[in-house]
């Protein structure tokens, strides 16, 4: 075993500087700029005004590892990495991050060195170097580097590793940009035969969402006492369990009978029903309730149960369409975390075409999603064997 400062030496720490009014500054890369795969998205890079004269060796390199030194949550702990292969000396990193460079690069290839990380943050290895205050997280980074041990093998070997791990990380890759082109070919079908609510050239009927529903409320307003005992415990989902504009069954929380009787003699969810995220990031995200499922909500989300009037499906994808999103955006009001109101929700204007159509638009749906379930086997496969792998040389 080798230990990390002896590969890397300490990480050296980010830069921020100030305001770029002049958008002639140095492109800077944050923690958003992570994600969960440890590949840097450039979407939103800010650039920054970064003026002091010893910088000159935290310009990222090809075979960088940027780690983070701030952020996480207690459900996602701090010390998630990201790969650096980007275009060289161009690129900073701020001060809630670090970075690590491999000083030996004949006995050490960084993507190992980035893989074995990479790894050690999923299994969660980072949370016993974390530091909590006033809500982030901190990563002891000096305690982390000096202690975290990689296992020492040949470099040939290395590279052998590294080469499976990436073709399956590509293959991951194609595969969520599969699913999500197929995704953009259900926006595009619906911009196709509905058009914009804006301007409705085909002189469809526009209805609130009021109009087409026969029960619209949202959940709980008071934080349940949670239950561990699923066998006995009811399911209990909040907006979390929405954000993909489907219901995610993975991660959702349980509360006792006693509490799941009280709050189902007020709200039963029944299927298709629709579920709307209220609060947070991904308000105004609905899903459609497609199961026999008994479960709770909470406040987070709002219950919409269409009339016969509107398909399910439609409804559903209605809701998610930009043009209803930008309505909710209009409707949020104040700072903080953003809040869609019931009032508000109701009074959003879409558009009522005739139910052959709905249907004609559903029918396609229900194709392309059969498409989606191959890609996804696909995806699932190609992420276990990733899994196994990275269990087998890092676990």
């Amino acid at each position: 075993m080798a230990k990390l400062i002896d590969i890397t030496g300490r990480s050296l720490s980010g830069e921020w500087g100030s305001d770029d009014e002049t958008g002639n500054g140095i492109p800077v890369l944050r923690t958003t700029n992570f994600t969960n795969e440890g590949i840097v998205d450039y979407k939103d890079v800010v650039t920054r005004n970064i003026t002091k004269n010893n910088i000159e060796e935290k310009f990222l390199c090809k075979g960088d590892i940027i780690i983070e030194k701030s952020g996480g949550s207690d459900k996602h702990p701090v010390g998630r990495v990201v790969y650096f292969d980007g275009e060289e000396h161009k690129y900073l990193f701020n001060n809630f991050t670090g970075l690590l460079r491999v000083k030996n690069k004949k006995e050490w290839y960084p993507k190992y060195v980035f893989y074995s990380l990479f790894a050690n943050y999923r299994y969660g290895g980072t949370r016993i170097y974390e530091n909590k205050t006033t809500g982030l997280h901190n990563l002891k980074t000096d305690d982390y580097v000096s202690r975290y041990e990689i296992t020492d093998i040949g470099k040939a070997e290395q590279i052998s590793i590294c080469k499976k791990l990436d073709i399956l990380h590509g293959i991951i890759k194609k595969r969520k940009q599969e699913l999500e082109l197929l995704d953009s070919l259900i926006k595009a079908r619906f911009v196709e035969m509905f058009g914009t609510l804006h301007d409705n050239v085909r002189e469809f009927d526009v209805v609130t969402i009021e109009d087409v529903c026969s029960l619209i409320k949202d959940g709980t307003h008071q934080t349940p006492q949670y239950t561990e005992n699923k066998e006995k415990g009811y399911k209990f989902l909040s907006s979390k369990d929405v954000m993909s504009q489907k219901i995610d069954w993975t991660d959702i929380k349980y509360i006792p009978a006693k509490l799941h009787e009280k709050l189902y003699a007020t709200t039963k969810p029944q299927k298709n029903d629709i579920l709307m995220s209220k609060n947070g990031v991904n308000y105004g995200v609905a899903a459609l309730n497609d199961t026999d499922e008994i479960f709770d909500i909470y406040v987070s989300l709002a219950l919409l149960r269409p009339k016969k009037i509107i398909d399910p499906v439609f409804f559903r994808c209605v809701i998610n369409n930009s043009e209803t999103k930008r309505q909710f955006d209009s409707s949020i009001k104040g700072i903080g975390v953003p809040n869609l109101h019931l009032g508000e929700i109701k009074k959003t204007k879409i558009f009522l075409p005739p139910m052959e159509l709905q249907r004609d638009f559903v029918t396609f749906v229900h194709k392309v999603d059969k498409s989606k379930v191959v890609v996804q086997k696909a995806l699932d496969e190609a992420q276990l064997l990733f899994d196994s792998l990275m269990q087998k040389y890092f676990g």
